[in-house]
């Protein structure tokens, strides 16, 4: 029974996983970009038809990667070429792509979905508990944790982390010393939709192998909460995410076992869990300021 539970709070957490560690390295750069949601249900729709036009799960996990790193362009080129406001920008984006997903998933609407299979690493899936929760899972809970461990170590290891880190605490004097801003801020933006892309992918091919409507349901604002969470630290995103997935889940077997709470209140459980999170953290001011890229949300544009 609990190993059956770990393996859904796995399966829950994943996908806001991929998608805050792809916002986190977006704000590190001092990009804000508040569309995580629609690039997430673009990459989900996106995902889901290929797969049913070509039969192949895989193909359709690029399709969904490309759809979220597409959209995403659309608010590099809104916000860092024609320099629009990132907030207005983000929430337009998001409700484009809500709006647009829905219209382009229309025929897909009770379509059976072909579900992205496990990976079985030979041996170690054979050890008891530890096997099935751990090697056996799909593809994106792999490249969940290499993302983890790639991002720790581009952000603060690599001399290229180093320079996008540097953009987002102070874009001007970064321009001065020869970084090009707009270049490296447009390639952490491509970096967040294609990571919002494959969170969306994961929804519409392994959390419920099917599309519907609005199929995020709200994961994309987690994900951005849990970036803040996390103080821009992608081992915290990690924890977050899976405190928030176990949050997810618990309150679906909350209601399976007839627990006498309103299952609205249980439903919205997650989100509330989100608020007060968010509540806590601003307390503490000093430690979101000395975390906070200085430069998040601020257009820069280079002298000419």
């Amino acid at each position: 029974m609990f190993e059956a539970i770990l393996l859904t709070v796995i399966t829950a957490a994943t996908p806001l996983v991929v998608a805050a560690l792809g916002e986190l390295v977006t704000e590190r750069a001092g990009v804000l970009n508040l569309g995580v949601e629609g690039m997430m249900v673009m990459g989900a729709v996106g995902a889901f038809a290929v797969t049913q036009i070509t039969g192949s799960p895989y193909i359709g996990l690029v399709a969904g990667i490309v759809c979220g790193a597409l959209f995403s362009l659309l608010f590099g080129f809104l916000t860092l070429t024609l320099v629009a406001n990132q907030v207005a920008t983000g929430l337009a984006l998001t409700l484009l792509g809500l709006g647009a997903s829905g219209m382009l998933g229309e025929s897909y609407v009770g379509a059976p979905g072909i579900k992205l299979q496990p990976i079985a690493i030979p041996l170690l899936s054979d050890i008891p508990f530890i096997g099935p929760v751990l090697f056996r899972q799909d593809i994106i809970f792999y490249l969940s944790v290499a993302l983890v461990i790639g991002v720790n170590w581009f952000l603060f290891r690599s001399r290229t982390g180093l320079k996008l880190r540097a953009i987002g605490d102070n874009h001007a004097s970064a321009h001065a010393l020869g970084i090009h801003v707009i270049r490296t801020r447009y390639l952490a933006v491509l970096f967040g939709g294609a990571c919002a892309g494959l969170a969306g992918a994961q929804l519409s091919l392994i959390y419920t192998p099917q599309w519907v409507e609005n199929m995020t349901a709200g994961r994309g604002w987690i994900a951005l909460a849990l970036v803040v969470f996390a103080s821009w630290r992608p081992w915290r995103v990690l924890a977050g995410g899976y405190l928030f997935g176990a949050v997810s889940i618990g309150q679906l077997h909350a209601q399976a076992m007839g627990v006498g709470i309103p299952s609205q209140f249980l439903s919205a459980l997650p989100y509330a869990a989100t608020i007060v999170v968010l509540v806590i953290i601003s307390h503490n001011r000093r430690t979101t300021l000395i975390n906070t890229p200085a430069c998040l949300g601020k257009a820069f544009v280079p002298d000419r």
